[in-house]
């Protein structure tokens, strides 16, 4: 996602968008690992850029766990 859509979201729907990148993040980790392929490592390096701006606007906000 975008930064800009990541601003005009509240906290609690980044909440909810962090937990799910974070399950979606793990899910392909274990099919990389089980399948050898490395295709998907575009994808996972997204996830993990989007997991650290949602945790920056948060930090942010002050709204971080």
């Amino acid at each position: 996602m975008k930064i800009k859509e990541l601003r005009a979201l509240s906290n609690e729907a980044l909440l909810a968008k962090l937990s799910e990148l974070k399950l979606d993040k793990g899910i392909e980790k274990r099919k990389i690992v089980s399948t050898g392929v490395s295709s998907k490592q575009v994808k996972l390096r997204e996830m993990k850029r989007t997991i650290a701006q949602i945790l920056t606007l948060l930090k942010e906000r002050g709204a971080a766990n």
